[in-house]
């Protein structure tokens, strides 16, 4: 009597519920708990609540925690229901929600322990699960965060890809820029990718979009000037990839000018890449002299160096006309610098310099993607790796996706009191 009352605690079990019986089962390693409704329960259908007369029922069972390192195994004879307006239907149960194997306790637990970063593999392994287990208790719990999830009206959002793997395979990943929750997973980089985006959103919520990060990647560009009104005054082209592209040039000026100097004798530029990359504020004192040096012996690659670092500067004027007379002066100097590599970055911020103004005065920045994109990549590590895309945006949303991710009437409290 003890162990009955002891589960229907455990369980949470409410009226009409109850404990019949508990069985130890030494040699299957199993505690087997039956649960059955009281003979005086009324049947009702689990979509419209309305009463409703039994049809048939059947013996289901479901995985519960441990007891005592033994599987713990509800068992239950569950009615089902013959509703005039929907049908057969199985009833509800307290402790499970429809279509599982597992008690809710048991599958918040596991939440749990995945949230913690713990590959799938070593959950199964602790839990004594399979890997397809877990992973459907992490699809199941991803599909109820989205199906729960609020239409809320984001105001800037973030928009960049991360590589699904080794291989130039890509997954768009959309962000909420203020709050860091990944928004939206789609496969590819193509236009379709961002497009269901907007597609799934309401007229309301794109009219409160008020920036747009994003690389200069010209299949996003049309996709949201399709879908967002005043799109060019709300796309901003994230300092990050400029500076990559000036880093870029930078560095291939460089390469160019150690080829010519090797084949004269001359090793000045050996080793030095990192030193005209880096940002000077973040230079030791020994690369502080090592780069006046360099400076000194009047390289081409020092003046590609200074215009990247002219370029950086203008990042901090907010006004749009002085921030837009700063590039063109900066993209003049640049074209007649003779340089092949900056002029061809001169072009591109010349082509693109509307998005690059819109960044400076709407502040826009792509950084909580770029942190997003190093989680992801922190997840896949841990995971060792997906093959499957499915699994892959599943893994997105359950880590980074900021969702309800818990069974109904189970939350994490529960699982840690």
């Amino acid at each position: 009597m003890q162990d009955r009352d002891l589960y229907a605690r455990i369980l949470g079990l409410v009226d009409p519920w109850e404990v019949r019986d508990v069985k130890l089962d030494l040699k299957a390693g199993e505690v087997r708990v039956t649960v059955a409704a009281k003979l005086h329960a009324s049947l009702q259908c689990p979509e419209c609540k309305k009463p409703c007369p039994g049809y048939d029922s059947r013996e289901r069972s479901w995985r519960h925690l441990d007891t005592c390192q033994f599987k713990t195994i509800l068992v239950a004879d569950v009615a089902r229901v013959e509703c005039a307006e929907h049908g057969v239907k199985q009833v509800h149960v307290p402790w499970a929600e429809p279509g599982t194997g597992f008690t809710a306790l048991m599958e918040a637990v596991v939440i749990d322990w995945l949230r913690s970063l713990a590959s799938i593999k070593a959950v199964a392994e602790q839990m004594r699960m399979s890997w397809d287990e877990v992973d459907g208790i992490m699809a199941r719990a991803v599909e109820r965060g989205l199906a729960r999830r609020r239409r809320i009206r984001v105001k800037r959002i973030g928009v960049d890809e991360t590589s699904f793997q080794r291989r130039h395979e890509y997954v768009t990943i959309v962000t909420d820029l203020d709050s860091s929750r990944v928004l939206h997973v789609a496969d590819d980089r193509k236009r379709e990718s961002l497009e269901s985006y907007f597609r799934s959103l309401t007229p309301a919520q794109i009219d409160a979009i008020e920036a747009v990060a994003m690389d200069m990647w010209g299949v996003f560009i049309r996709v949201v000037r399709d879908h967002v009104p005043d799109a060019d005054k709300k796309i901003a082209f994230d300092k990050f990839h400029v500076a990559q592209h000036l880093g870029d040039g930078v560095d291939r000026v460089r390469r160019e000018e150690h080829r010519a100097l090797l084949a004269e004798g001359d090793d000045s530029l050996k080793g030095s890449r990192y030193l005209w990359l880096t940002n000077p504020d973040n230079f030791e004192p020994e690369q502080v002299g090592a780069i006046e040096a360099l400076h000194q012996m009047n390289l081409r690659t020092s003046r590609a160096w200074s215009l990247k670092e002219t370029a950086m500067c203008i990042w901090r004027f907010v006004r749009r006309s002085n921030a837009r007379a700063a590039w063109k002066a900066w993209i003049g100097k640049a074209m007649r610098s003779r340089l092949e590599p900056m002029k061809k970055v001169a072009r591109m911020i010349r082509d693109h310099l509307w998005g690059i103004v819109n960044a400076m005065a709407l502040r826009a920045t792509n950084a909580a993607s770029e942190s997003v994109n190093a989680k992801v990549q922190r997840i896949k590590r841990a995971a060792c790796g997906f093959r499957s895309r499915d699994r892959f945006r599943n893994a997105i949303y359950f880590h980074l996706g900021g969702l309800d991710l818990y069974p109904a009437g189970v939350s994490a409290t529960h699982t840690t009191s």
